[in-house]
């Protein structure tokens, strides 16, 4: 993707000093999601971050699999990262996989062992919970700490061996069990898993965990400068110590941000995760998911969630930003390109009296009004037409200007009508509106100066596109609580979908999977491809056509 120059901000002003410098000739930055979810508008930040970068100072991004978790990952979610990031407009100049350096990893891990800086250990999971300590009281050595190089270099080999089962054994670099950071403790780098990796298979039963792998991986690859989300600050001293006692030719530099937080939004992949497997939602890429296909579905365009992540910035405090700033930027993005069209969502059918039997008017409505060279089409009138519900009330309030008995409307390119009659079923319920119309009016013009202040959208009967219409709401209706808490699902917005059968004009009947339109006053509008590969029209609605929400300067 072609970028301008993205506006300063601290990381941006590391890597100008170190270009300056000459610390490094070439800046490799990567972005490297864990396949074991979907990706989300987070890691979109992160993306046009880390490629926004390495293309501003000539650099490259690599796109790296952290597949150390065999239990969590899939190739599903290989395939949807890898579309999502070219979705977005990037392309990366290396593709790498975690799995294929275990044998390097294997090495190091080796090495360290050889230097009497790291030790296979027996405790359980909980014993070594209980002897790591909390923040206000020191840890205490393992029982196990002080085994020779070569008793450590056996257990080693038969863990990768296969011969102890899950949870039974695990590797430990040996650090400082006192340090005031906890991460130093002596923490695992090798645990037992025997399960079948997406991309090794059987090959490994021993896996690396993500403080041991990720800045070997950096290193690796010859990243110099590793950028992460604020909570692994803490883990910097671990990243540092590894890359230094694993003897790591290239000394890449972590650098942390403040993580995206947007209002009604999950913004943890293990909580989405949580939403598709108990059927809150319909898939990974549900329209009110905040993940990246999701948003995809619903009819977001990548352009305008680039320019909302630009727009955010990147700093060291953790902050919140309004969803309504991203809606901002779609709207902004689709006004210009969404062409214009009329859909009646919740249909009354009006029958014009005095409009001749049989004859059909067809009129030429612009396709945006603020793009002449968008041109027209044509729209076709007869006796019979649908228009919303919400237009027509029979005792209306002071200033309702749309229909009601006995007052005069614009129908949207095509005549004044009047209403003079209501019809009701059997139990008192509107069933249509009788109405007559003015044929001097042709074009919605006023034929001797009167006033008509209402303006109505419609849709020819006879000729209408039925179509599936799908309105959405926030799924979150707030989001407050911790990373570990599941009590989020208590804030399920059990109203965040209303599905509608309504009309639209008959040339939508070529609208084409993922086109977007601009539905006269109900917003903006997407095919939904999903359906529509299965022969089914249906239209999600992306944005809705105004907002109070303005960008500050």
């Amino acid at each position: 993707m072609e970028e301008s120059k993205s506006s300063s901000n601290f990381i941006k002003n590391i890597v100008e000093e170190d270009m300056k410098s000459g610390k490094y000739k070439k800046i490799i930055t990567r972005f490297p999601p864990e396949p074991n979810g979907y990706l989300h508008i987070g890691h979109a930040k992160s993306i046009v971050l880390n490629f926004g970068l390495a293309d501003e100072f000539g650099g490259r991004t690599n796109l790296r699999f952290d597949d150390t978790n065999p239990s969590k990952e899939d190739t599903e979610y290989v395939e949807s990262i890898k579309e999502d990031v070219k979705w977005l407009g990037y392309d990366w100049d290396e593709l790498h996989f975690a799995s294929s350096y275990f044998d390097e990893m294997y090495k190091r891990a080796l090495l360290l062992i050889k230097k009497g800086k790291a030790f296979v250990c027996d405790l359980t999971p909980d014993e070594i919970r209980e002897y790591r300590g909390t923040l206000t009281k020191p840890g205490k050595e393992s029982p196990y700490r002080n085994r020779t190089v070569e008793e450590n270099l056996e257990l080693f080999e038969r863990m990768k061996n296969g011969e102890f089962k899950d949870g039974e054994k695990v590797l430990r670099a040996k650090i400082d069990v006192t340090s005031p950071n906890i991460n130093m403790r002596d923490p695992i780098i090798y645990r037992i898993a025997h399960a079948p990796h997406h991309n090794t298979g059987d090959k490994w039963c021993i896996y690396p965990m993500y403080d041991f792998a990720h800045p070997l991986e950096d290193a690796i690859e010859g990243v110099t400068h590793s950028i992460c989300t604020l909570e692994f600050e803490d883990h910097r001293p671990l990243y540092d110590w590894v890359v230094r006692e694993c003897e790591m030719e290239n000394v890449p530099k972590q650098i942390e941000f403040a993580r995206l937080n947007i209002t009604n939004m999950v913004m943890s992949k293990r909580k989405l995760k949580k939403l598709v497997d108990e059927n809150f939602v319909d898939g990974w890429d549900d329209p009110r998911m905040p993940t990246i296909a999701g948003l995809r579905r619903r009819g977001f365009t990548p352009e305008s969630v680039c320019k909302f992540c630009k727009a955010i910035g990147v700093a060291k405090a953790s902050s919140v930003v309004d969803s309504q700033m991203l809606d901002y930027f779609l709207r902004d993005d689709l006004e210009t390109k969404a062409p214009r069209t009329m859909a009646v969502l919740r249909p009354l059918k009006v029958v014009i009296t005095n409009y001749p039997e049989g004859q059909c008017d067809t009129f030429e409505i612009e396709n945006n009004p603020d793009d002449p060279t968008a041109g027209t089409r044509k729209v076709p009138f007869s006796k019979e037409i649908y228009i919303e519900q919400e237009d027509f009330m029979e005792n209306p309030p002071k200033k309702y200007y749309r229909l009601f008995p006995g007052n005069e409307v614009r129908l949207k390119g095509a005549y004044f009508i009047k209403c003079e009659e209501v019809i009701k079923d059997e139990e008192g319920n509107i069933k249509e509106l009788h109405c007559s119309y003015d044929p001097a009016s042709k074009g919605g013009n006023s034929p001797d100066g009167r006033k008509v202040r209402g303006t109505l959208h419609w849709v020819n009967a006879s000729t209408a596109i039925p179509a599936e219409i799908r309105l959405y709401e926030p799924l979150i209706l707030d989001e407050k609580e911790e990373e570990g808490s599941d009590s989020f699902l208590d804030n399920v917005n059990p109203n965040s979908l209303e599905i509608l059968n309504g009309f639209l004009e008959p040339d939508m009947k070529n609208a084409k999977s993922g086109q977007k339109f601009q539905f006269f006053r109900h917003g903006y509008f997407n095919v939904d491809p999903r359906f529509f590969q299965e022969g089914k029209l249906v239209f999600n609605r992306i944005v809705s056509l105004k907002s109070s929400f303005k960008i500050k300067k």
